[in-house]
């Protein structure tokens, strides 16, 4: 099977929960390679929308093409292969709280790999030592702080080598240094792997770091897609509202 040109193609995404719009007609293709942030209010949908990307959450009407397959109409097996190749960040890490730094990031390796013990273990120390945390491997989650989570949880979202990263707030909660050092964890990735990246956020100062491009959502739809220069220079009301208080 050839590979698509755009990693990722919406079209037409629509999503609600009761009565609230949180998504309408969403149109986004995210272009191979780059960094992709996405920003809104809270409660506009961005959230939602990784989690739609990753099939976590299934859509109301429209495709979300992964590779030139739309996750919504594949069958589970095939959208199991299909999230191999997608590394997710979230929120709050989503560690697991019984097992050591080391097994949380072995996880994904001994589900999905053929890997022995010995080369997993060896995996587990590249990417542990990737994000700087190889001293933490036998510690639990709860004797780590939330940056330190933070970098975990991106060594595992790594451990299968995805062609894709989705991070969800991945500096919300962090003191400015840690923010700072999470978003040069991402702009490093980015320039050593060339990772496609969507990055939902609402770190102003990483998004002028990263992103290739920059989308907002408003009211579920999108008011502004472009550079962060672009944005910057937006006479628009609400963009330029947006920008001041955020930053």
């Amino acid at each position: 099977m050839s590979v698509a040109t755009n990693p990722i193609v919406i079209r037409g995404l629509q999503k609600s929960f009761g009565a609230q719009m949180v998504l309408n007609r969403i149109d986004l293709t995210i272009d191979r390679g780059k960094t992709l942030a996405v920003l809104g209010q809270s409660g506009t949908g961005k959230s939602v929308l990784l989690k739609i990307i990753i099939g976590l959450i299934l859509p109301d009407s429209g495709s979300i093409e992964i590779e030139g397959q739309d996750i919504a109409t594949v069958p589970r097996d095939r959208l199991n292969e299909i999230r191999k190749k997608i590394g997710f960040l979230f929120q709050n890490a989503a560690l697991y709280d019984s097992l050591t730094v080391a097994e949380n990031v072995d996880f994904p390796l001994a589900r999905n790999t053929q890997l022995s013990r010995e080369q997993r273990a060896q995996r587990v120390r590249e990417l542990l030592s990737k994000v700087g945390m190889e001293g933490a491997a036998d510690k639990l989650p709860s004797e780590i702080s939330g940056g330190m989570q933070k970098r975990v949880g991106l060594a595992r979202a790594l451990a299968l080598n995805p062609e894709i990263v989705l991070f969800d707030e991945p500096t919300a909660g962090l003191d400015p240094i840690t923010a700072d050092e999470i978003d040069g964890l991402i702009a490093g990735l980015q320039k050593e792997r060339s990772m496609t990246s969507v990055v939902v956020t609402h770190d102003i100062h990483g998004v002028r770091f990263y992103s290739d491009r920059v989308v907002m959502l408003r009211e579920g739809t999108i008011v502004m897609d472009g550079t962060f220069a672009n944005f910057e220079k937006s006479k628009d009301e609400f963009l330029a509202r947006f920008l001041k208080t955020a930053a």
